[in-house]
């Protein structure tokens, strides 16, 4: 037997949202490979279970979750990431089975679902422990070797100690230079942060032909890790010699200290989003920020609140990419305002494998 955590749509209360179980070790998938898990980050699964309170009679030993949350709150002060024990492929299973869920344990930890800080996904780093039976020699993969997994439909419920690939295109190797504690923040927060780029650079080349004189603008929503991860990767899409002048990037923050990380990032206007601000002060201090209104938003809030302020600062005919995480609940209710406003709300696609590959390769040389 494993212990397998699982985060499920956060809950009034923390405790009733993370869950620690005990499962059967899975076997090795003939076609694909098993993963210890090294690194995780702390993403939740968007549709709650429907067997909640079953699951929740069903908590192991392995310790109190609230009392672990409190304690690993304080190892990661400031961290969106979980670690599991050392890297590499030396440690052994009594080392690395060491599953930790870092989140903020106190009542405004859940304003991390709000900006961004804790988002729906999954995020795994680890070393291969085994290899399927029909696995060729010359597959490209081998015992040992580090790898990310890519969150394939049908991925797991929850992070186990040991976790399988049905197949091994859905593994990404990791470069020795790049450790896997960066790793495990790649496959669902900057995979989504460079979807969302992605899908904003073709409408940027768009309106870069339409009017090459005039400064495409963008305001980004957020200052958790995936609005965090959109700035470096929009600053290493956008501000190449051929745009750079062309371009102006503004981030919303929504918490103090996604200000002052905001801050940090070159040629990025900032302004906070108070929430004890009146709607109407926000909206002018954004205005005022971004030099009057832009032509795109990626707005990785998850309230109502959010998305109507983003579409005030929009000019018309302009986009803002949402995530799905909110779309399912956003879309139909703002359908008729954006149709009002001339403006078009966009829900940002997953990432694919082939752009985590780009993702990992960008961070590994430091061109992100």
């Amino acid at each position: 037997l494993i212990r397998q955590v699982s985060i499920e749509a956060p809950a009034p209360k923390i405790k009733d949202s993370v869950f620690n179980l005990v499962v059967p070790i899975p076997d090795t998938p003939p076609h694909g490979a098993r993963i210890l898990v090294v690194y995780a980050g702390a993403c939740y699964r968007k549709n709650q279970s429907t067997s909640i309170s079953s699951i929740s009679s069903q908590l192991s030993d392995t310790g109190d979750i609230t009392t672990s949350l409190h304690i690993l709150a304080k190892q990661m002060q400031g961290g969106i990431c979980s670690s599991i024990s050392e890297e590499g492929p030396d440690s052994s299973p009594a080392q690395a089975h060491q599953t930790s869920v870092a989140i903020q344990h106190n009542p405004s930890a859940h304003h991390g679902v709000r900006d961004g800080a804790l988002f729906p996904g999954f995020e795994v780093a680890g070393v291969i422990e085994s290899l399927g039976s029909e696995v060729k020699a010359d597959c490209g993969f081998k015992v040992g070797q580090r790898v990310v997994l890519y969150p394939y439909e049908g991925v797991p419920a929850g992070y186990s100690e040991l976790m399988v690939a049905p197949e091994l295109q859905y593994l990404i190797p990791i470069p020795d230079n790049l450790p896997l504690s960066v790793a495990a923040t790649l496959p669902t927060g900057a995979l989504l942060a460079q979807s969302a780029i992605i899908s904003a650079h073709q409408i940027v080349d768009e309106l870069l032909k339409k009017r090459p004189a005039e400064k495409v603008k963008i305001l980004i929503v957020g200052t958790g890790g995936l609005a965090l991860w959109a700035i470096r990767i929009a600053a290493q899409h956008f501000y190449a010699p051929a745009t750079k002048d062309k371009i102006q990037i503004t981030v919303a923050s929504l918490r103090d200290e996604g200000f002052v990380m905001a801050k940090k990032c070159e040629k990025v206007n900032v302004v906070q989003w108070n929430e004890d601000l009146y709607e109407k002060q926000l909206i002018e201090r954004t205005h005022d920020a971004c030099e009057g209104l832009v032509d795109i938003v990626i707005d990785f809030g998850s309230t109502s609140r959010s998305l109507h302020r983003s579409m005030q600062c929009l000019t018309r005919g302009g986009h803002v990419l949402i995530s799905d995480e909110i779309a399912d609940k956003l879309l139909a209710k703002f359908a008729k305002r954006a149709e009002d406003r001339g403006v078009f709300i966009e829900v940002i696609p997953a990432g694919t494998i082939e752009q985590l590959h780009d993702v990992v390769q960008l961070v590994a040389s430091n061109e992100i």
